[in-house]
C-alpha cells in the first residue's frame, strides 16, 4: 500500500520536500491512513495523520478541529469511508491555498491495483480533450446493454472537467480515482428508462429499473434502499440532477462505486441535490446509480459506443 500511496504523492500531488501534509482518516480507513503517513514521510514531507470518528453520511462536516487543521496544510489527503468532497471544510481549505485530494470510500485493494494506478497526465489530457467535444452540447441519448433508453437535455449547462487526478497547483482539488466528466442536466428534461446494473445507492446483485418522466423517477423497481432515501428528499429527491461518465481505463466497473463511476464505459446518474455543480435542485439527499456497457450519443452523434470511446 505504501508503494501505491507514494505513486499518488508523486504523480497526482507533485509532493515537494518539507511540505506540510495532513492525512485525514477514520476508524474504517486508519490502516490506509498509516500507509499514506509513512509514504509522505519517506518522501521528505512534514506529515500528520488525524483519525476521526466515521461520518454517518457523505458530505457531513468533519470535526471542527480537523477543519481548522486543514486550513494550515499545504496538501491534504482525505482518506475516509464517507466522502468529505462536498463539505465546507474542504472548500475552505482550498480557499486557504491547500491542495486537496479526496479518496472517498478508499479500500486497501484500491491502493494496490485498479483506477488509482492510472497515469494522471494521460487522464488529464483525455478528460480535457473530451470536454472540448462537448461544448455547446444539447441533447443526450443514453442506452445500455442492460436495457437503458433515456434522453435528457444539457443545453446551457457547463460540463465539469476538473476531475483529472492532477493536484499540483496551489488551491487545486481532485478526487481519486479520477477520470469523470459530469454535468447537471436540465431538471425537467429526462424521459425514458434507466437500468442500473452496478450500483443504486448500494451494490446491486440484480439490475434495478427506474422510469423517468419530466425529469422525475416515477417508478423504481429493485432498489428499495434508494427509494427510501430519495423519498426523504421529496420531489427534488426523485429528480435527475447529475450525469457523468468515466474515462479512466484502469478503473474497474467491478470495484467500489467510487471507482466504478470513473471506469471507461460506465455512467453515473444522480438524483437529488446538484447545487454545488451548477444545478437548481436544493435537496437534503443525493442518490447515485451506475450503469455499465453504455452507448452515449450527444446531439445524435456517438461519443461512447458499447463501452468504448469513439474517436
Amino acid at each position: 500500500m505504501e508503494d501505491g500511496a507514494r505513486l499518488i504523492f508523486r504523480t497526482s500531488a507533485a509532493l515537494r520536500e518539507k511540505e506540510k501534509v495532513l492525512i485525514v482518516a477514520d476508524r474504517d480507513t486508519q490502516v490506509i491512513g498509516n500507509a499514506f503517513l509513512a509514504a509522505a514521510r519517506s518522501l521528505g514531507a512534514d506529515a500528520v495523520l488525524l483519525a476521526m470518528v466515521p461520518r454517518e453520511r457523505d458530505g457531513e462536516e468533519p470535526p471542527e478541529l480537523v477543519g481548522a487543521a486543514m486550513e494550515s496544510a499545504d496538501l491534504i489527503l482525505l482518506a475516509t469511508h464517507r466522502s468529505l468532497t462536498h463539505t465546507h471544510a474542504r472548500r475552505q481549505a482550498n480557499r486557504a491555498g491547500a491542495r486537496v485530494i479526496s479518496l472517498p470510500g478508499i479500500t486497501e485493494d484500491m491502493l494496490r491495483s485498479g483506477g488509482l494506478a492510472a497515469d494522471w497526465s494521460d487522464v488529464h489530457e483525455l478528460v480535457r480533450r473530451t470536454a472540448r467535444r462537448l461544448r455547446n452540447a444539447r441533447d443526450i441519448h443514453l442506452t445500455s446493454a442492460a436495457g437503458t433508453d433515456l434522453t435528457f437535455s444539457v443545453e446551457d449547462r457547463e460540463w465539469i472537467a476538473e476531475d483529472t487526478g492532477i493536484c499540483a497547483r496551489r488551491g487545486a482539488f481532485t478526487t481519486l480515482p479520477a477520470g469523470e466528466l459530469f454535468v447537471a442536466p436540465v431538471e425537467t428534461s429526462a424521459e425514458g428508462r434507466l437500468v442500473a446494473d452496478v450500483y443504486f445507492d448500494e451494490p446491486l446483485l440484480a439490475p434495478a429499473t427506474a422510469a423517468l418522466r419530466e425529469g422525475h423517477a416515477t417508478r423504481i423497481l429493485g432498489a428499495a434502499k434508494a427509494v427510501h432515501t430519495m423519498n426523504l428528499g421529496g420531489r427534488e429527491g426523485r429528480t435527475l440532477g447529475r450525469f457523468g461518465f468515466g474515462l479512466n481505463s484502469k478503473a474497474r466497473a467491478s470495484g467500489p462505486h467510487e471507482e466504478a463511476e470513473k471506469a471507461m464505459g460506465c455512467v453515473a446518474l444522480g438524483f437529488g441535490d446538484n447545487t454545488t455543480f451548477g444545478g437548481k435542485l436544493a435537496s437534503s439527499v443525493r442518490v447515485e446509480c451506475i450503469l455499465s456497457q453504455v452507448t452515449l450519443e450527444v446531439d445524435g452523434k456517438p461519443l461512447i459506443e458499447k463501452g468504448h470511446l469513439v474517436g
